[in-house]
């Protein structure tokens, strides 16, 4: 579908707390046209991930914040519509940070062609993007995994957690998943093959954790923090790993938590267990992406890493999905689906 108007979902306010959909505004602008050195794409698959919502805040962060009347920030795959640009000629599906728009404007800077052919688009922004890439670079990194080794995830069904488990199952470990209802539960047994996943709403979550982990912990993926971390807290083996990649549930926190300070339990835990706890931002290891590109295609044409997509029909829908998305009602990788897809 080529549209007259070029939409664009702007960050209207800072949120205080959850983010609510006054913090967005939608507008309308011509589509741009390309100078020299130039190209326009016409955004097709546009991704949300927990990340944004950190970019809607002000404070110092590894990124820049989005300004209030920008364009909200997010990596997408589009098609290239008109080009001025010696490397991209129109009908070239490429990936890009290009935002939350119908169509962008780009030097071509960080702008990647595609092969259509080799994965459907839509992977770019999933298990071949960046939360495919965060899992393998992460858990090989930090985690370590070793044969026989008991590996538990959080958000075992989103994006990031999904690649995780099947990597560390790959890798020979034991692979606990946590997950958000007994629907996601299934799919991460019966569709990923981890070995056991437990929802973190039952009230005995902690008591059924440890006896999914009967000898104890040794790589801890943390999605989410709080009340998971603290069920993981005292299955720690020794020299176990912690590597951390997001804490989806403080992200709207406006304050500290509730309940007592497990700082020196945590710090105990630490020191007696020689833990390894190690955030990470994925372009860390950007010198393995070519790496992460060809291993996890072949695992996927392999079938040993399988993968699933939540998509959301429409660009005015993004706001109210980023919201879900952030209260673990996605289930998969969320795509926003803004036109049509050319090569289906």
């Amino acid at each position: 579908m080529t549209r007259k108007t070029n939409r664009r979902i702007l960050l209207a306010a800072r949120p205080d707390g959850a983010p609510k959909e006054s913090d967005f505004e939608l507008v309308e602008t011509p589509v741009p046209a390309p100078d020299d050195g130039e190209v326009v794409t016409r955004t097709i698959y546009l991704s949300l991930d927990p990340y944004m919502r950190g970019r809607m805040n002000a404070a110092k962060s590894y990124a820049e914040p989005v300004g209030i009347g920008d364009v909200m920030t997010g990596g997408a795959v589009g098609q290239v519509v008109a080009s001025k640009h010696p490397k991209f000629t129109g009908g070239d599906i490429v990936f890009g940070q290009t935002g939350w728009q119908d169509y962008a404007l780009s030097n071509g800077k960080g702008l990647r062609k595609l092969d259509s052919a080799k994965a459907p688009i839509s992977t770019a922004l999933g298990v071949l993007g960046m939360p495919g890439m965060t899992a393998y670079t992460g858990l090989l990194n930090i985690g370590q995994p070793k044969e026989g080794e008991t590996l538990v995830v959080a958000a075992a069904s989103g994006a990031v957690g999904s690649a995780v488990g099947q990597i560390g199952k790959i890798k020979g470990c034991r692979v606990i998943g946590v997950a958000g209802s007994p629907e996601k539960c299934k799919f991460v047994i019966d569709d990923l093959g981890f070995d056991d996943c437990l929802d973190h709403r039952d009230p005995d979550f902690a008591e059924k954790l440890a006896g999914a982990c009967p000898e104890g912990v040794d790589i801890y993926w943390e999605n989410v923090g709080g009340a998971v971390f603290e069920a993981v807290l005292p299955l720690f083996n020794f020299f176990a790993r912690v590597p951390v990649c997001g804490l989806i549930a403080q992200y709207n926190a406006t304050g500290a938590p509730e309940g007592p300070n497990k700082i020196p339990l945590l710090m105990r835990s630490v020191l007696s267990n020689r833990l390894r706890i190690q955030g990470f931002i994925v372009w860390d290891f950007a010198a393995q992406e070519r790496e992460f590109q060809q291993v996890m295609s072949a695992w996927i044409r392999e079938g040993r890493v399988k993968y699933r997509e939540d998509f959301v029909d429409g660009l005015e829908n993004a706001p109210k999905a980023l919201m879900g998305l952030l209260k673990g009602k996605n289930f998969g990788k969320l795509v926003i689906r803004v036109s049509s897809d050319p090569t289906q």
